[in-house]
């Protein structure tokens, strides 16, 4: 279970806003990475608390309860999209970091402390740290995990219904059975990575 060790070490040196870090996406073959910061307070006291996991073990419903739930309580929140263009532009690493970047632009306080889930940012000027598994140690990760898959879900959900037949609200990009099925039988969509292996060696005849 998430923990907040890694803030109240942070809260014990005087950092006072501490945002937590994540993203989502970054596997998919489809659509925008999204990255999601949160600062929460630093003391909450809510029935939910024991319910936060890394997002990929909860379930959809569970999800956007707890969505709703941070939403609430937290002190502030930011949401970065980089799309697919970028992605196949840059590559999905710097995709990454520049949602992350993004996400922290629109938290009001500013924080004085980034908690990354892995990730680093150099481009940032503040202090930070990169933890290993954060989404499933650290609470605040735990919780930006959540507000970013639940974000981006919505996103590929809308897709889906711009671009029927990929079958994009069920898996949300990301590479099943079923997807690159899909794939083969109706050719890469607006929104497909072209750089992301199989959408390029379908592109390229491949596949």
């Amino acid at each position: 279970m998430p923990s907040f060790t890694e803030e109240k070490i942070l809260e014990a040196q005087g950092y006072r806003y501490i945002a937590g870090i994540d993203e989502a996406g970054r596997g998919s073959l489809a659509g925008p990475v999204v990255a999601a910061t949160v600062i929460l307070p630093s003391r909450i006291d809510t029935p939910w608390l024991n319910q936060v996991k890394d997002s990929k073990q909860l379930s959809p419903a569970k999800r956007e309860l707890l969505f709703h739930h941070i939403h609430e309580v937290a002190i502030s929140m930011g949401i970065g999209v980089v799309h697919h263009e970028i992605i196949d532009a840059k590559g999905i690493v710097r995709a990454t970091r520049l949602a992350m970047k993004l996400a922290i632009g629109q938290l009001s306080p500013p924080p004085d402390f980034l908690l990354i889930d892995y990730m680093h940012l150099p481009e940032v000027p503040l202090a930070q740290k990169g933890v290993t598994n954060g989404d499933s140690l650290c609470f605040s990760i735990a919780c930006a995990s959540i507000i970013a898959k639940v974000s981006r879900d919505h996103m590929m959900i809308a897709f889906d219904e711009t671009y029927p037949g990929y079958g994009l609200a069920q898996h949300k990009g990301y590479g099943t059975r079923e997807h690159i099925a899909c794939l083969c039988r109706l050719g890469p969509s607006p929104i497909h990575r072209q750089s992301f292996k199989p959408v390029k060696n379908l592109i390229q005849g491949r596949l």
